[in-house]
């Protein structure tokens, strides 16, 4: 029995199986010199990566960080998946871990307007994710 959390999920497990199914059929077309079945197996592994992600964001996946020791389970489902993990890539590309405040107000893309009252400038908010 390990002494830490591992982060072994159905997310990553799932995709990593399909990643390398796709990885042994783009090898299979290298080594027949066949750029269709080459271009099918780059295809299965760009599939792994959106299952990986589906899997993820339907609580299957493993947010970044250590998880409580009670959820070092590959089998326990991530609670905290609806409302979007903090720092992770995946869960800011679904829109989800932004909270907006109650009062501002918001156009029809979710930004504020730059003329809203306490907008900042764009160019002011970091990019970095870990802040």
């Amino acid at each position: 029995m390990s002494l830490y959390d591992e982060g072994h999920t159905i997310a990553g497990w799932t995709g990593a199986a399909i990643a390398t199914a796709g990885g042994a059929v783009a090898g299979l077309g290298v080594c027949t010199a066949s750029l269709p079945v080459v271009g099918a197996g780059l295809a299965v592994v760009a599939v792994s990566v959106l299952v990986t992600w589906a899997l993820h964001l339907s609580g299957w996946g493993k947010p970044p960080g250590v998880r409580p020791r009670e959820q070092w389970g590959m089998r326990v489902r991530d609670t905290q998946a609806r409302d979007g993990h903090a720092g992770c890539v995946g869960c800011r590309l679904a829109g989800r871990g932004r909270k907006r405040s109650a009062g501002a107000p918001a156009s029809v893309s979710g930004a504020v307007p730059a003329s809203a009252p306490g907008a900042v400038p764009a160019e002011s908010i970091p990019l970095s994710p870990i802040e």
